[in-house]
């Protein structure tokens, strides 16, 4: 049965009819993502599952088959499917105990493809856990002119782009890696009203668990902490070259000192990032995001030094708040430097925080009640490695 586009843009954002009070821009939270899944706008190969609604996102899962290619490209002047065709190298088969090298470029068609308004549109970022393992990958669209992006009235598949870059993976299908927010208009939040909303209700505090003024420009500014409470304390993680492989399927499984050096407390002249090797750091802030914001953590800025913040990282609705008056969460790092060794010191500003609106507070908030992993997390791996004592 054809869609009604209007009908159906009705029906699910009755909220959304211009008025003087009406947010008419904004992230769309967990209640109209499972409008949209009703409604046929979103769609998955086999049924999508409640637990892939995050608090302003939906997780999206790798499907049965991934497509080793000879090069990175952006599906701009042709399909995935045709590009693909032209680049592939090899067929792997997902259902089997599949292991994808370090190194070597996928493109992965996900299980679930959107039929989306022409008012709504797409933004994807990696998942937590795909960060903290190295293993970069982006979304791709037919014909699409960005990566990581699904224009409003978008009909088809998606698609994923895996590169593992410091350790081999064996990936299961429907194996969730990257995760999709909707929005309509642009919700990104003004410096100003970032202030605001820190006057309101304290953005950031103290590992003393205090309430520190925000330091907005641009974002709210993010530092790294390199300096250790008790000499037991991780401080770093430099990912170990030539590790096994770490199978996604697996929480709590792996030893972390097989793929992992611990740094603890550094000299006061900092730590030296190694050109190449990747690292695992925290905040020296505890962040909260309030349960009706999200937040997206800037990669890259030119004009913080000759490393990058890996991923960007996104934060759903009540980090480091939840229901309950959580004193702030610390920002996970997955830090790499570039050509030249780089020297960062404790207290460096090292990425922003880009603050969005939702359009309204969503039924599920960030935390341990819906399985969030991270909510009062200090230096911590992904799930697929044992917890370890570590002092927050």
């Amino acid at each position: 049965m054809p869609f009604n586009r209007h009908a159906v843009d009705h029906v699910l954002f009755p909220d959304l009819t211009p008025s003087p009070v009406s947010v008419k821009s904004g992230v769309l939270p967990s209640q109209d993502i499972r409008d949209l899944i009703s409604a046929g706008r979103v769609q998955g190969r086999s049924p999508i599952l409640d637990q892939q609604i995050q608090p302003a996102s939906l997780d999206l899962r790798v499907g049965e088959v991934a497509h080793r290619v000879q090069a990175s490209f952006s599906g701009q002047y042709s399909t995935v499917e045709q590009r693909v065709n032209g680049l592939r190298m090899s067929r792997l088969d997902l259902t089997s105990s599949t292991v994808l090298e370090k190194g070597c470029i996928y493109v992965v068609p996900l299980i679930e493809e959107v039929h989306l308004p022409d008012s709504v549109s797409g933004k994807a970022n990696p998942k937590s856990t795909t960060g903290r393992l190295d293993v970069f990958t982006r979304l791709i669209t037919d014909y699409g002119v960005e990566f990581e992006f699904v224009p409003g009235g978008y009909k088809g598949r998606l698609y994923a782009e895996i590169v593992p870059r410091t350790f081999s993976i064996r990936l299961p299908a429907g194996t969730p890696l990257n995760q999709l927010r909707f929005f309509r208009g642009n919700p990104l939040a003004s410096d100003s009203l970032i202030s605001m909303l820190d006057q309101q209700e304290a953005l950031v505090y103290s590992r003393e668990e205090s309430p520190v003024k925000a330091q907005v420009d641009n974002g709210l500014r993010i530092s790294v902490n390199l300096h250790s409470v008790a000499p037991s304390e991780i401080i770093a993680y430099k990912a170990k070259k030539n590790a096994p492989i770490v199978d996604l399927s697996k929480v709590n499984h792996y030893s972390p000192d097989d793929f992992w050096d611990p740094k603890y407390h550094v000299s006061d002249k900092g730590l030296i990032l190694d050109p190449g090797d990747f690292y695992i750091l925290a905040s020296k802030e505890q962040i909260r995001v309030p349960p009706d914001y999200a937040a997206e953590m800037v990669p890259f800025d030119p004009s913080i030094g000759e490393f990058r913040i890996h991923y960007a990282g996104f934060f759903d609705p009540g980090f480091g708040c939840g229901v309950s008056d959580i004193k702030g969460t610390r920002a996970v790092l997955e830090v790499r430097a570039h050509e030249v060794p780089f020297l960062i010191e404790h207290g460096q500003i090292v990425a922003r925080l880009a603050y969005m609106r939702l359009l309204k507070p969503p039924d599920k908030v960030y935390g341990l009640g819906i399985g969030s992993s991270y909510q009062r997390q200090s230096l911590t791996l992904s799930k697929q490695f044992k917890k370890t004592c570590v002092l927050g």
